[in-house]
């Protein structure tokens, strides 16, 4: 459906805020008489809007029934939560549903214009240069048009209810969206994005389209798993299924992160298909790596999928490592929590990581560190803050009663992301932080000070409030979405910066698929209700893209054993 012009295009216009506000948007009673009348005005487009939502949305009757123990449950706009309380010294005013209500229609618009800037100047191309106003691609969606952005901004369009826009992606995607090209695309990208998008477009729509070609694609990706170990190349050619790693990654390896982010979406694929081959061979790489020695119980972030050893010792929890260990944890959750060889795989890692990679600061800050060659470098990657919402989520089910030990250490992880942000001008996080020589989280290097319009800090901040309901969370993502509206908003759409630490920073002129995927839709589910999108029936995958918990009860996986709990 088309939206109304319920606000501004830029959020910085808005009556209620004043520019660079940092605060929550709160309704005061010394409005103006107009500005009263404006904020009617809004709320009342909104509630039409869901009115007629409510009688035009598709007939959920209509869409397949899956057995997975879920109900079918229309995916509602906007349900406020009705919490009320006082984060002590942190948020001086109580949350009302008129604020939930208007951050969420304020992130309805950022993914309005987003979404509608893509569509005019970079429709079918992968991404979107909104500077030059035109597509844009990286070499890990190889040489063609695939239309990363449709296909991975699909759910984000569906949860938010603009279906007239997820009509115009699935049109797309039935018309043009062709795997047979001759183009060298990354497994782990195409994988998160398009297969994770496709299958969760599925289970909210129920098109069978969606299905088909996520199936066709994952074809396309098999052959990359024909290697000495079966440890899967990086990249593999969709047309011939030739395979190859990065030239840069430890002589010829595997990422870990990479063949480590396989499993909830392969899972999914032999659940619908009844292959068994998806999953095999991701269950193959989990045995595999259940037989290696691990260095002080760590996984380097590099093996050579010729020989089966590792490569250079470097353990890392953001970039090159990051998901593996999410996966790991989602794999339990996923299997209903059937799955008890990838709990216990996930809490072996997550002790030697404590034990070797998380320390504090002097000033106090919890913050996870590289392990390179026996030697812990005190740097944090904005990709690491992931992890915060992790532990969070984690914590339910870990072992020796430390539910509480890890949710604090999540809680302590997003106060050092928000520090990294706060200690910015911009109050947008850097790409990586130090702490040592004094600084503390503080980018050093002029390449590390950029900010592509990523989503972990958020993502975490949601995982927290869904937890622990501390106002605060829903405090500092407001603030992001602030700064991101403020900064990084132009015309032709939504930019990143390279430099957070410039008053008057230059843009990259790329607008990020995952920002409509994962950016954007954590900042709505953070103002939204906790029925939206329950934890107890939907697994997040590592882009953002929501997968059904299977509750399989006595029914065995095609080429699986029997799970036991």
């Amino acid at each position: 459906m088309t939206t109304p012009a319920l606000l501004p295009l830029s959020g910085r216009r808005i009556p209620t805020l004043s520019p660079g506000a940092s605060s929550f948007p709160h309704h005061r009673a010394t409005l103006r008489l107009s500005e009263k009348f404006i904020l009617l005005l809004i709320l009342s487009a909104f509630i039409t809007l869901c009115f007629g939502a409510f009688f035009f949305l598709p007939d959920n009757s209509k869409h397949k029934r899956f057995d997975l123990g879920l109900e079918d449950v229309l995916i509602p706009h906007i349900d406020s939560p009705k919490e009320g309380k006082h984060a002590s010294g942190q948020v001086s005013a109580e949350l009302t549903a008129s604020n939930d209500l208007f951050c969420c229609l304020f992130f309805f618009q950022m993914m309005k214009h987003a979404w509608d800037s893509y569509r005019q100047y970079g429709w079918g191309h992968n991404e979107l240069k909104p500077l030059a106003k035109k597509g844009h691609s990286t070499n890990i969606f190889g040489n063609s048009q695939l239309g990363a952005t449709i296909v991975d901004a699909l759910d984000t369009l569906y949860i938010m209810g603009l279906h007239e826009e997820f009509k115009d992606g699935q049109e797309w995607i039935e018309q043009n969206l062709d795997f047979g090209v001759n183009a060298e695309v990354s497994v782990f990208e195409v994988n998160i994005r398009f297969i994770g998008g496709l299958l969760a477009a599925y289970y909210l729509s129920g098109q069978e389209v969606f299905k088909l070609k996520a199936v066709q694609l994952a074809e396309k990706l098999l052959p990359a798993f024909n290697t000495p170990t079966g440890i899967p190349w990086a990249m593999v050619n969709l047309k011939s299924g030739v395979g190859r790693n990065w030239g840069w990654a430890s002589a010829g390896s595997s990422i870990l992160a990479e063949f480590g982010t396989l499993h909830m979406e392969f899972v999914h694929l032999t659940y619908l298909t009844g292959n068994p081959a998806y999953y095999q061979k991701v269950m193959h790489i989990r045995k595999l790596l259940a037989k290696m020695d691990r260095p002080n119980g760590l996984y380097p972030n590099y093996l050579n999928p010729r020989t089966g050893r590792w490569g250079q010792h470097h353990t890392s929890v953001g970039g090159l490592g990051d998901s593996f260990y999410e996966y790991l944890l989602k794999a339990w959750l996923m299997s209903d929590k059937t799955d008890t060889e990838a709990r216990k795989t996930y809490d072996d890692a997550i002790e030697a990581i404590e034990r070797h990679l998380i320390r504090k600061s002097n000033g106090g800050l919890t913050f996870i560190g590289e392990w390179k060659n026996g030697h812990l470098e005190r740097k944090m990657g904005h990709l690491a803050c992931f992890a915060g919402g992790m532990f969070a989520l984690g914590a339910d089910g870990s072992p020796d009663d430390k539910a509480g030990h890890y949710l604090q250490l999540g809680a302590e992880i997003a106060h050092t992301c928000h520090e990294s942000y706060d200690r910015t001008v911009l109050k947008l996080g850097p790409e990586a932080f130090k702490f040592d020589s004094g600084l503390e989280a503080v980018a050093v290097r002029q390449n590390e000070k950029y900010y592509i319009l990523r989503p972990e800090v958020i993502e975490t901040y949601w995982y927290m409030w869904r937890f622990t309901h501390d106002p605060k969370y829903r405090q500092w993502g407001w603030e992001a979405a602030q700064a991101i509206d403020k900064y990084c908003r132009v015309s032709g759409g939504f930019s990143g910066v390279k430099d957070v630490y410039s008053s008057n920073p230059t843009y990259d002129d790329v607008q990020q698929s995952f920002f409509l995927a994962e950016t954007l839709k954590y900042l709505y589910l953070l103002f939204s209700s906790d029925d939206l999108m329950p934890f107890e029936s939907w697994v997040f995958n590592t882009e953002a893209h929501p997968l059904p918990v299977l509750h399989l009860g006595n029914i065995t996986l095609p080429g699986s054993e029997p799970a036991q709990r």
